[in-house]
């Protein structure tokens, strides 16, 4: 299969290419070489390209810059995301999206199914969003796949920020009232994968298992790192001030990828591979 991945030079795009690569013609792309604001430059590729599949990972992710341009965030996440459905769909090619757990409001108190509402608070969030219904409206062949706080190998995340804050000796303070689901990105990269090979077109949630706030995640990593001695001050999410306001309770549930036998581990287990693989496991 011919396989088009935008955002290669992300975390998420820069895997997909990596495992995807013996087993397909691949193709990846990033914004030095295309635009996707510009719609007749990224149909032009796409047309040159002519894949079978495209993996849209690419948007701008920055969520405190996308509250501070929101117009922005739509040009890029929303209508972005839109030229590169329509030129997909031009070619007959199946298009999978990469969208996120703050499409929701964060007030259910379960974890989110697929198909619940979405309201997002947050420019970010509907930016997403917007990418979500264009997809949806001019593609029938679409993938969908919700995932939230993502820890990728090679680049800065929540993980290496909260050991790297420990080792210079700093004052940790996380919050307690934001929970989602830690995601590790070779897992997520593994489980869309799999998931294209099935054609079972829809929306997913792919998260490593389980939920957990921001303090009990960084708390685990602390203690697997070999930091259990290092102190963090609970506190709340209003006493950390950010332009972005993220969903309270944002924690979603795979049940759509579960009925095609595809299921992430336990996001404990997750976080121990990583850091078994950074050299960081005590």
């Amino acid at each position: 299969m011919r396989i088009l991945v935008t955002g290669a030079a992300g975390r998420l795009g820069g895997r997909l290419v990596e495992v995807l690569g013996d087993a397909h013609q691949v193709t990846g792309i990033d914004v030095d070489e295309v635009d996707i604001t510009d719609f007749e430059a990224t149909r032009a590729y796409i047309r040159e390209v002519n894949p079978d599949m495209v993996l849209h990972p690419a948007a701008w992710t920055d969520v405190d810059g996308c509250a501070r341009e929101p117009e922005k965030a739509i040009a890029i996440n929303g209508f972005g995301t839109q030229h590169v459905a329509l030129a997909a769909a031009e070619i007959d090619a199946a298009m999978l999206y990469i969208s996120t757990n703050e499409v929701f409001q964060g007030q259910l108190r379960r974890p989110y199914l697929e198909y619940d509402t979405q309201a997002p608070t947050n420019a970010y969030g509907y930016s997403k969003l917007v990418g979500e219904r264009a997809l949806m409206s001019v593609n029938p062949r679409y993938y969908i796949v919700r995932t939230a706080w993502v820890f990728a190998h090679g680049g800065r995340n929540f993980i290496q920020a909260i050991l790297g804050a420990a080792e210079a000796g700093k004052q940790l303070r996380v919050v307690t009232d934001e929970v989602a689901n830690p995601t590790y990105n070779n897992d997520l990269a593994d489980a869309i994968v799999q998931l294209i090979e099935t054609e079972r077109y829809g929306i997913y949630h792919f998260t490593n298992e389980g939920a957990c706030s921001r303090y009990t995640f960084a708390r685990y990593a602390l203690d697997q790192a070999g930091y259990g001695e290092v102190n963090v001050q609970p506190i709340s999410s209003s006493e950390w001030q950010r332009a972005s306001v993220p969903p309270a309770y944002a924690a979603m549930s795979n049940l759509a990828g579960q009925t095609v036998g595809i299921r992430l581990r336990p996001w404990q287990e997750a976080v121990d591979a990583f850091l078994d693989a950074e050299g960081l496991k005590k």
